[in-house]
């Protein structure tokens, strides 16, 4: 509806230092090949060179792309399928799964319940995926109790494609573990009935694109991000004091890392700022796969990391600690992990 109006609510006007730049030079991103490390005869020498440009990547920006990935094209065609089903829905049907204030699932349109200011051009619908034995299905179920059984198809298609996610992530796992020096399963384990969170986002055309942001610029506070963009350019990183771009590639996924992994990695590995454009022809619309650890397990590197020269950079936190503070304390940005430090310091850890 917003998008029929011949100008932007000024909640929607981004300040002239945070307004977007809409031709942002390419940023260079490795190009990681999985097919040889995912085979079951994998050779020393392709795990090696994967695990070596994921560290120069990690170091630099924390952005890498992966292809050969083992995650078939129907399944990912299907998602965005059926994600363009649910943003057809009328908006009432849309709000029967609004989010509640200080939750991180359900549908959000532009964070309104959240924030009266730089609000973001997009809908999301998010929710909660577990690789837990005991809750085996906790994606369609979700659809199906949430919007009717008549959604099952839509939950059957995103349980299989949070499964696959997760499944590729614990193998990326391995690859920042070799990478880092630590053990090849210490990450995959960590991560292993992971509590995760899938997201659907769709950026709707927007009449003046250079005033506005479809996402603001923040860091993930969450530990991997795997993303598949359409074809729509919009990704732009923050690297060397200048916005990037990163162009769609239908066969890749987009992988960065987000804040609790940089505390994992005691800040070797960097979460990096980023964001989202829009523009006036064409909507836009993306999946991002969320890893996170078990609520309750506690984030803090592994002692291989450590050194009388290298002291713990961020104190021990659970996952459930950091989604608190940026659900209901603090709007993410490039600051987070920095500010949660400081809120954890000041208030006993139960």
């Amino acid at each position: 509806m917003l998008n029929l109006q011949a100008t932007i609510p000024n909640q929607f006007i981004w300040p002239d230092d945070e307004k977007p730049c809409t031709e942002a030079p390419e940023l260079d991103v490795p190009l990681i090949d999985l097919q040889n490390f995912l085979s079951a005869s994998s050779s020393p020498s392709a795990t090696l060179e994967a695990s070596r440009l994921i560290s120069e990547a990690c170091s630099k920006h924390g952005f890498f792309l992966v292809v050969n990935h083992g995650i078939s094209e129907e399944l990912i065609s299907d998602a965005h399928e059926c994600m363009a089903r649910f943003y057809d829905m009328p908006p009432s049907e849309k709000q029967k799964v609004q989010r509640k204030p200080g939750e991180s699932c359900g549908y959000a349109s532009s964070f309104t319940g959240r924030f009266s200011t730089k609000l973001p051009w997009k809908e999301t619908l998010s929710f909660r995926f577990c690789d837990d034995k005991n809750s085996p299905n906790t994606v369609q179920d979700y659809f199906c109790d949430a919007l009717g059984h008549e959604f099952l198809p839509l939950g059957k298609v995103y349980q299989e494609y949070c499964e696959e996610m997760s499944s590729l992530s614990l193998k990326i796992m391995e690859l920042l573990g070799l990478s880092l020096g630590v053990s090849r399963d210490y990450f995959r384990e960590f991560f292993e009935e992971n509590d995760s969170i899938m997201r659907l986002n769709y950026y709707p055309p927007c009449q003046k694109p250079n005033l506005t942001l479809g996402t603001g610029p923040h860091c993930d506070p969450t530990s991997l991000t795997i993303l598949h963009q359409d074809h729509v350019n919009g990704l732009q990183v923050f690297v060397d004091n200048q916005w990037r771009s990163i162009s769609p590639n239908p066969k890749a996924f987009v992988v960065n890392i987000g804040d609790t992994f940089m505390a994992l990695s005691n800040n070797i590995y960097k979460s990096c700022l980023h964001r989202a454009v829009v523009n006036s022809q064409s909507e836009r619309k993306s999946l991002a796969f969320f890893l996170c650890p078990k609520k309750y397990r506690v984030v803090k590197p592994p002692r291989e990391l450590l050194d009388s020269n290298t002291p713990r950079r961020y104190p021990d936190f659970t996952w459930s600690m950091l989604l608190e503070f940026t659900q209901k304390h603090y709007r993410a940005d490039m600051n987070t992990l920095q500010a949660f430090s400081d809120w954890l310091t000041k208030k006993p850890i139960k």
